[in-house]
């Protein structure tokens, strides 16, 4: 024998729906009343797919890590491949519902954003100092603050059309320029050396008279 309890009565079907398991405890719920959002965690991973990692929370039910909160730098696919079934990971819960049966993990979240510390000061229309890391045939990559990640387009070299080539540059030569774009998603910055150059000779103009004279 068992206990059951009825869901439904549909009187023209002649049918009745009945639950076994809403007379017993949810384990979700029971789980849930025994943690907070914030928690720090260490379980095992029991699946892998690709929206991210199962980690076991009891017995009984998993929690899971989406692949966008398993590292700041790595937003990709790739971040899977260090991890294996039966790893035993560090999270921390980022969100729980017990009707939804889901609690979300984060393993990011356990240490702070590189990004965040990184963009301090640093905003779009600011001019820094950034390092050439490659040199490619449409501009050149470059670094700015040792963890941000930025690009100059070939067009941005330079003011001169004969000085917008990107070999004119070695890796690790150090240029000043102009951020003028953004992406928060993919944590990349847009720079302009021109957009520099034109800023100092407006002011040179504004100040001298002249661009030469500055």
């Amino acid at each position: 024998e068992v206990d059951v309890m009825v869901l439904d009565v549909d009187l023209e079907k002649r049918r009745i729906s009945l639950g076994i398991k809403q007379t017993q405890e949810n384990p979700w719920a029971a789980y849930i009343d025994s943690k907070k959002v914030g928690e720090e965690l260490e379980g095992e991973v029991r699946n892998i797919t690709e929206f991210g990692l199962f980690v076991a929370l009891n017995d009984e039910i998993d929690g899971m890590v989406h692949i966008s909160d398993i590292s700041w730098e790595d937003q990709s696919d790739d971040v899977l491949k260090a991890y294996k079934i039966g790893d035993v990971v560090k999270t921390k819960i980022l969100e729980m519902d017990a009707d939804k049966e889901r609690v979300a993990l984060g393993i990011k979240q356990l240490t702070e954003d590189p990004f965040k510390g990184a963009m301090e000061g640093v905003s779009k229309g600011a001019v820094v100092t950034c390092t050439v890391t490659e040199i490619e045939t449409s501009g050149v990559k470059v670094s700015v603050n040792d963890n941000l990640n930025g690009y100059i387009k070939k067009a941005d070299l330079s003011s001169e059309r004969s000085e917008q080539r990107p070999d004119r540059l070695a890796v690790g030569e150090q240029v000043d320029a102009k951020i003028v774009k953004i992406d928060a998603k993919t944590r990349e910055l847009t720079l302009s050396i021109k957009a520099y150059e034109q800023e100092q000779n407006k002011k040179a103009m504004e100040e001298f008279g002249s661009t030469e004279s500055g």
